[in-house]
């Protein structure tokens, strides 16, 4: 099987290469512009759909993509901008929830497998030398709501939902797929 990761993302490609699979990353150059209209839900299930159309090569190979975002009272939150801009959205995350939602699409055949999966996360308090003190050590700056979850910083009280889809991919559903299409 000829699988093929349309992401650049190192916490992708950890928690595929953790849950066993071998692959190989093709990064997608897909242009992620907002679109109007679109619940954040099918936005990303759309981000997704078009990151593996424009790696599948149409061959044999099966083509995962995937794109998470963060949605705080209404607000997607994508990548910071900068530091300030991280800043802004950890306070607005501290002391309370907020919904990652992770689109994944799977391609073999011509065939697309996508959905979504929603993961609700409650922040703690996050003081602001907290706040500043994890800006500063860079890992916020090129993830989604300005965090992860996994980075070691005291920032997460709760989750309710799949830990590795607020990673970046919720590996189960993606197992799940590939063992359906294989």
């Amino acid at each position: 099987m000829n699988v093929i990761l349309a992401s650049n993302s190192p916490r992708r490609k950890q928690l595929l290469e953790e849950a066993g699979l071998n692959f190989k990353v093709i990064p997608s150059n897909f242009n992620e512009e907002q679109i109007e209209g679109l619940s954040p839900q099918k936005y990303c299930q759309y981000l997704a759909e078009n990151k593996a159309k424009s790696v599948y090569a149409g061959n044999n190979s099966i083509v995962i993509g995937a794109d998470t975002i963060v949605v705080f009272n209404g607000e997607i939150l994508g990548k910071p901008k900068d530091e300030n801009d991280a800043i802004s959205m950890l306070t607005k995350l501290s002391n309370n929830k907020h919904l990652v939602i992770t689109g994944y699409a799977v391609i073999k055949g011509g065939k697309m497998h996508s959905g979504y999966e929603e993961t609700i996360v409650e922040f703690n308090y996050l003081s602001p030398t907290l706040i500043n003190n994890y800006v500063k050590s860079g890992s916020p700056l090129d993830k989604a709501g300005a965090y992860g979850i996994q980075d070691g910083f005291p920032l997460v009280k709760n989750i309710i939902g799949d830990y590795n889809n607020v990673v970046g991919l919720p590996v189960n559903k993606i197992l799940e797929i590939l063992k359906g299409i294989q």
